[in-house]
């Protein structure tokens, strides 16, 4: 009789057809990896949507207590808060690289394994990030930033500490879950968390008058809540054939899972910091706070709509890497036509949306006209922005998967660094365009990762991915 693990990778790993390797695929087969990709993408949204509206709903509540005070939460969860998580997300996600192909090759015991070693390398990380949020303030005034807007986002960035290691729990739970398609449990927590945050934050803010401090204890509040509701699902039995509790294994071949884990650290915080530097870079501007206050609320639609392709970049990694520890190439490559192809048509209904609401999209966070005219004037960016970002992710989860951080990370720092942020640069100060021509330079890099990725994507070789995959399974398992 099939343990309840098989049961669930059986329907994943044998609903191909024998016609997979055809040149078209068929439309029931496109059907099949469909509902096998929105097993994973659906609750993978809905989780990132809540966890991401933890954040938002902080940020409108502060947003209309002042600008000053917004500019100040878009700094503090931008320039250190978002560099951290950001870098912790990218360690995660190897991951999903690691428990996706175990998964695959039905090396249950492993997954548990890993999730432990994740845990001790994350909170060892998180640890050795800490500094950043005490002297966040001497950063800022280092960096040029006004010193009322500097002091502000210090003492905010203080109260962000407890999601800071939150964010290093939570992470690895959510990727060991996600890769076993228990994905209705990190969407439960996270559903539950954002509605009891609301509740909170309203009576906080407005009930007790705690302003800012309690708009972000509360949103601590909400991280924890989903972080206890995962550990305790895992460790109580909700995983019996992956979580065989603590074991000293977690530190066998603890350098190669450090190396995989720093470069997937590498690679994401670089794309998650590219879009923060913006912010930053917008700082310098003349009239920063209103201009900044925009940005930030567009970057924040963005983000929040970022978290549909992100819901693909996780769902592909996963089904890429079970095809890949299932030792096969052609049923990763469908999977990644299929999402892509997905992700865009949703990207596309995105864009209509903001270019016809262009006038309203503001409005949850802010009332000052000024800033409503600020961004107004940036939404045409932000919708292609929104539209190129349907296409990015989902390669991102296809490097994820494949087990590429070490390269991607090498294409983020050429695309991002040495291409959009300098024509940002000229195009922001002396060509004189200010935040827009930054933004536009930042989205020039972006689309010339996003073309590398694909050229990378299509040129793979994925019978032999396969066969990396197997090797890696044998090598690592044998560590029992």
């Amino acid at each position: 009789m099939r343990g309840h693990g098989e049961e669930e990778a059986a329907p994943l790993l044998e609903a191909k057809g024998a016609s997979r390797g055809a040149t078209v695929a068929s439309a029931s087969e496109w059907w099949t990896e469909c509902k096998l990709l929105w097993r994973i993408v659906g609750p993978a949204i809905f989780q990132r949507v809540a966890l991401y509206g933890i954040n938002v709903v902080a940020q409108a509540f502060i947003g209309h207590i002042g600008d000053l005070e917004l500019a100040a939460f878009s700094i503090a969860s931008t320039v250190v808060a978002g560099f951290n998580f950001g870098f912790l997300l990218g360690m995660a996600s190897a991951l999903e690289t690691l428990c996706g192909q175990a998964f695959g090759a039905k090396k249950y015991h492993m997954l548990g394994i890993y999730l432990q070693r994740s845990w001790v390398v994350l909170l060892i990380f998180a640890l050795a990030l800490t500094p950043t949020y005490v002297f966040m303030e001497d950063l800022l005034l280092l960096l040029g930033q006004t010193p009322e807007l500097s002091h502000l986002a210090g003492k905010m960035s203080l109260w962000l500490l407890p999601q800071h290691f939150g964010m290093a729990m939570l992470l690895p739970l959510t990727r060991f879950l996600q890769s076993q398609l228990k994905n209705w449990v990190t969407a439960v927590s996270a559903g539950v968390a954002l509605a009891i945050h609301v509740v909170v934050t309203y009576l906080l803010v407005h009930h007790f008058q705690l302003g800012y401090v309690g708009a972000i204890a509360s949103a601590n509040m909400g991280w924890w809540l989903v972080v206890l509701g995962q550990f305790f699902y895992v460790i109580c039995g909700g995983c019996p054939l992956s979580w065989k509790g603590f074991s000293m294994e977690a530190f066998a071949d603890f350098w190669d899972f450090i190396k995989l884990s720093t470069a997937s650290g590498v690679m994401l915080c670089l794309e998650n910091w590219y879009y923060r530097v913006l912010v930053l870079l917008t700082g310098y501007l003349p009239n920063a706070e209103i201009a900044v206050d925009a940005l930030s609320i567009c970057l924040t639609i963005n983000g929040w709509e970022m978290m549909i392709p992100l819901g693909f970049l996780a769902a592909t990694g996963v089904r890429v890497a079970n095809e890949l520890g299932a030792g096969s190439g052609k049923g990763a490559r469908f999977s990644i036509i299929v999402s892509i192809t997905t992700s865009v048509v949703i990207g596309l209904v995105f864009w209509c949306l903001i270019l016809a609401y262009n006038d309203q999209i503001a409005l949850l966070f802010s009332s000052g006209k000024a800033v409503l005219d600020a961004v107004h004037n940036l939404s045409w960016l932000l919708a292609f922005t929104i539209l190129l970002n349907s296409v990015q992710p989902v390669l991102s989860g296809v490097a994820i998967g494949s087990g590429w951080q070490a390269l991607v990370a090498y294409v983020n720092i050429g695309s991002y660094y040495l291409v959009g942020v300098p024509i940002g640069i000229i195009l922001g100060w002396p060509l004189g365009f200010g935040v827009r021509g930054i933004w536009s330079g930042l989205i020039g890099g972006t689309a010339v990762q996003t073309l590398v990725l694909a050229y990378l994507t299509m040129r793979c070789d994925w019978d032999e991915e396969a066969n990396t995959a197997s090797t890696r399974m044998r090598k690592w398992a044998s560590t029992k």
